[in-house]
């Protein structure tokens, strides 16, 4: 039997929001107070993604932190102030859904920071700021400070009765592309769970969560579609990173759970 093709939805959106954010980019508290509040029920979003078979949260730009469970300030980085508050509120609404409609999902980088953002965890608003307060080091471990390549570092993949781990059949993974400075810190009290990590000077980083009660709903820190693009591009840095294998069965396993 031929296989139906899957209707899928990659979300990036350009919208322009009216006296909505502050002087850094940050979406208002008084706003993302409405957006945490509401959720998608007081949206369109139903209407765009009713016959949506599985979503895709791509990586991207920083997450305003007064969408946080507990609202955090600008981190005090003028390099760092890259948000979209448009997205943010697209996203956050998209993502409630999808987590209240059991869609098929998988979340990279920003997108799994946005799933444990709506999930209510603890977040990292900068990982070179968070290790240092603790007198320790990152070693620019997740993201170049240069922002020219991707970093390349190895993933433990710390549950066995994952999807992560299902889908790579690996206890680890070996130079995921990585580019990121916010993070999740812990996802104690949510419905999340922790199925990878990386450890720098003693200090974890969660590199992946799932909702487990959910068909699947799968957040990844790093890029596996960069290898895959890498690889397929035939890219001279290619080989740097992760296989097309491991890069590539998650979004197999995407489709498969439509």
């Amino acid at each position: 039997m031929k296989q139906q093709p899957v209707k899928l939805i990659c979300i990036d959106v350009d919208n322009t929001l009216v006296d909505a954010v502050d002087e850094h980019g940050i979406l208002l508290s008084s706003l993302a107070q409405k957006v945490k509040t509401n959720l998608w029920k007081h949206s369109n979003v139903e209407t765009i993604a009713k016959d949506v078979d599985c979503v895709i949260f791509p990586g991207g730009s920083d997450i305003c932190p007064t969408l946080w469970k507990q609202e955090g300030e600008w981190h005090g980085i003028e390099g760092d102030t890259e948000y979209a508050a448009e997205r943010d509120v697209s996203d956050y609404l998209l993502m409630s859904y999808c987590l209240e409609k059991n869609i098929p999902t998988l979340a990279i980088c920003r997108g799994m920071q946005m799933l444990s953002v709506v999930s209510g965890a603890k977040m990292i608003n900068d990982i070179p700021a968070y290790f240092a307060f603790q007198g320790k080091d990152d070693g620019d471990t997740h993201r170049d400070p240069e922002k020219k390549v991707f970093a390349a570092h190895d993933v433990s993949i710390i549950d066995t009765d994952s999807l992560l781990y299902q889908s790579t059949y690996a206890s680890v993974l070996k130079n995921v592309p990585s580019w990121h400075h916010q993070g999740v810190a812990s996802v104690n009290d949510t419905k999340l769970t922790v199925t990878a990590e990386t450890l720098t000077d003693g200090i974890r980083i969660i590199e992946a969560v799932e909702r487990k009660d959910l068909t699947f709903c799968v957040g990844v820190q790093f890029h596996p579609e960069v290898a895959v693009r890498k690889i397929v591009d035939k890219e001279g840095d290619a080989a740097n990173y992760m296989d097309l294998e491991s890069a590539s069965s998650l979004f197999r396993a995407l489709t498969n759970a439509r």
